[in-house]
């Protein structure tokens, strides 16, 4: 990781720990995020998004033993698919705990995607905390694949911007979502 990388994580970090937003490229897209178990920060994060809370976001963690930490129960199933499927994948797991409850759904399953990106990978490996990853735009509206297409809208109203890779186009799109019950059993919410 070069100089400016770890820089702008250190930013990052400042920001997350005073429960602030960051607007940074992921694994997939531009995305907007906080810290995953602060309940003032994810509120700020709905209403920038201008989302209702009963939506829920998207958690990035960088290792799938973490998981453990955040849902009562890992299925192998959601293992399998974790360390299987190439492209990015979110998993919807039942029994979500140690999260800001304004995160969890009605339901109380929580979206969780295992980062693989350097830069995410290493920023929630330092700040030892899940973060939220939620599409930088307003909600219904086109998901940004490169920084000039995230709102002014957005852009004005997070904490700070990650200033790397905002000329990078990337070949990608949101992740695939699966969502897990109890029984192990699946289904795919988003191809």
């Amino acid at each position: 990781m070069d100089h400016t990388q770890q820089s702008e994580i250190n930013n990052c970090l400042k920001v997350l720990r005073k429960g602030g937003t960051i607007l940074y490229p992921t694994d997939t897209i531009w995305g907007i995020g906080c810290d995953a178990t602060n309940r003032k920060a994810v509120d700020k994060v709905y209403k920038i998004k201008k989302r209702l809370e009963s939506k829920s976001l998207i958690v990035l963690l960088d290792d799938i033993k973490k998981i453990s930490a955040y849902v009562d129960q890992v299925q192998d199933i959601a293992k399998a698919l974790v360390e299987t499927v190439e492209s990015p994948l979110t998993i919807i797991y039942p029994g979500a705990k140690n999260l800001a409850k304004n995160l969890i759904a009605e339901d109380g399953s929580i979206a969780i995607r295992i980062i693989n990106n350097e830069f995410c990978s290493t920023l929630i490996r330092e700040f030892r905390k899940p973060i939220v990853s939620t599409s930088a735009n307003i909600s219904g509206q086109p998901a940004p694949l490169i920084f000039k297409c995230v709102p002014q809208e957005i852009v004005s109203q997070v904490d700070y911007i990650v200033k790397i890779d905002q000329e990078d186009i990337r070949e990608t799109k949101p992740s695939t979502i699966v969502k897990i019950q109890q029984n192990g059993e699946f289904e795919i919410i988003r191809r």
